[in-house]
């Protein structure tokens, strides 16, 4: 830790930066931002700071970095990986975007919204929509997770598969270098080839190579009509098969294509009994089907039942529940999006945030169910996600009568090495969307070779010689890797 003096330095300095209000040196009132969504990352923090200008967060981290004082950046905090919140050490401030929650602009010719990066993605969704856009991120935090963090992170979500993850919906951005110098290409262009695309460096980089403050996004036309089932499939091969029949029939109307186990609509229907299975009877594996477009909504359900048709005819398809209203799309949707929160819950879910190319995962998801299985035979096999982009969200879950700390101690390890170990072999990925932070930071040692993690490396020392922001995430210790 910083000796006193410093700290006293420092701390003065960031009140006079961002007033006392929003300068938090008291336990009780810095511990929402020193602990994690799952309240299993707890650190401590020299101050929080509540920024409410680009201008400020330039001269926050030109101050620590004169200091030498880490800098934690943090959006809402809603992170799976242990990436936003400080170490134990207490040395480090903690610089929480909240306050900068304004969207500057609309262009609806260009089809691009302007806005700070603590917006939430909620509200990014609705000023979208208000004025008549689509921006089609969606993710099931988003009423809390901001702007800022799905940039930091890449965040994917459920409509991958038709309109890309946070890489492909940015045009522009606004970083802050951790010696408080500010790099920005806010231009909201489709073509831009002047050099390197470095606005592509802070996207992903989980707030280790600069602070996003701004970002120029992409905006789509508001779909007029939207169509959804719930479908039974015989296995994931089964899915698989009908994802290719939906794609050849409906094109880019495909939205989503959610996989979901037996085990997981179990743990939801178990933490919301007031909602009920949209199908009789328990399948082993289900898909929840989105089709969305500018045209007729007649049509489009036309082009769903074909789907469905072809699927039953062609036995991949068990029992089918089709949407007959907005609010039987919304019900199936919370289903799926609450299995996230209900694990968080229920305590002792094993975090596999797996991709792989869609011709091998089916392959992927039985094997690495046996390999789990054999280590944790009482294991709940929490499977599901997002396979139409080849993202699985693979969590095997605690046996209801064993304690989720035992459970952990015993299995993490083993089981998460298994299924990455499976993942990497099959050209596939260990983070598709949640990042790395402190909790696959080591597991980088096994995917990546020495010459990418020598490079991710010579980059951050670019950027970030000493080392202040947001250390010890993402990459592996220097000495470990050399």
């Amino acid at each position: 830790m910083a000796d006193t003096e410093t700290d006293t330095t420092v701390i003065n300095g960031l009140r006079a930066i961002v007033g006392p209000k929003a300068c938090l040196e008291a336990a009780a009132d810095m511990q929402p931002f020193t602990t994690d969504y799952r309240k299993l990352y707890h650190g401590k923090a020299l101050a929080v700071v509540l920024p409410a200008s680009t201008q400020q967060v330039s001269e926050v981290l030109a101050l620590c970095a004169e200091h030498g004082v880490p800098v934690v950046p943090q959006g809402g905090n809603t992170s799976l990986m242990g990436g936003a919140v400080p170490d134990a050490a207490g040395d480090a401030v903690v610089l929480n975007l909240r306050r900068m929650n304004q969207v500057l602009e609309i262009d609806v010719v260009n089809d691009t919204m302007t806005l700070q990066a603590g917006v939430t993605l909620q509200a990014a969704r609705a000023a979208a929509e208000t004025a008549g856009r689509l921006f089609p991120l969606r993710i099931g935090s988003e009423g809390s997770c901001q702007i800022g963090g799905n940039l930091s992170t890449n965040a994917g979500g459920t409509a991958v598969l038709r309109y890309g993850n946070m890489r492909d919906l940015t045009l522009g951005i606004e970083a802050v270098l951790p010696d408080g110098r500010i790099y920005s290409s806010l231009r909201g262009l489709r073509k831009d080839n002047t050099g390197y695309d470095l606005k592509q460096l802070f996207i992903g980089s989980e707030g280790t190579l600069g602070i996003i403050t701004a970002a120029v996004l992409k905006l789509m036309p508001l779909p007029s009509a939207t169509a959804a089932a719930w479908v039974a499939v015989k296995d994931p091969h089964a899915a698989v098969q009908l994802l290719t029949q939906a794609k050849r029939t409906a094109g880019q109307a495909v939205t989503a294509f959610e996989l979901i186990s037996a085990p997981a609509l179990a743990l939801v229907l178990q933490s919301m009994p007031q909602h009920s299975a949209p199908l009789p009877g328990m399948h082993d594996w289900m898909v929840l089907i989105e089709l969305s477009s500018g045209g007729d909504a007649e049509g489009l359900d036309a082009t769903l039942m074909a789907i469905l048709e072809q699927g039953m005819e062609s036995g991949l398809i068990v029992d089918a529940a089709v949407a007959a209203s907005m609010a039987d799309a919304r019900a199936f949707w919370l289903l799926r999006e609450e299995i996230s929160d209900a694990q968080t819950r229920e305590g002792g879910s094993i975090k596999c945030d797996i991709s792989i190319p869609l011709s091998k995962i089916a392959d992927f998801i039985g094997d690495a169910s046996a390999q789990v299985l054999a280590l944790a035979p009482d294991a709940r096999m929490v499977i599901y996600g997002h396979m139409g982009d080849g993202n699985v969200h693979f969590n095997p879950l605690r046996p209801k009568d064993t304690p989720a700390a035992e459970f952990l101690a015993a299995h993490y390890t083993r089981v998460s090495q298994a299924v990455d170990a499976l993942a990497h072999q099959q050209n596939g990925s260990i983070s598709a969307e949640h990042g790395i932070g402190v909790a696959k930071r080591d597991d980088l040692m096994h995917c990546k070779t020495p010459v990418e993690l020598a490079l991710m490396w010579q980059i951050k020392r670019a950027l970030d010689p000493q080392n202040l922001l947001n250390p010890a995430k993402v990459l592996p210790l220097p000495n470990t890797t050399q």
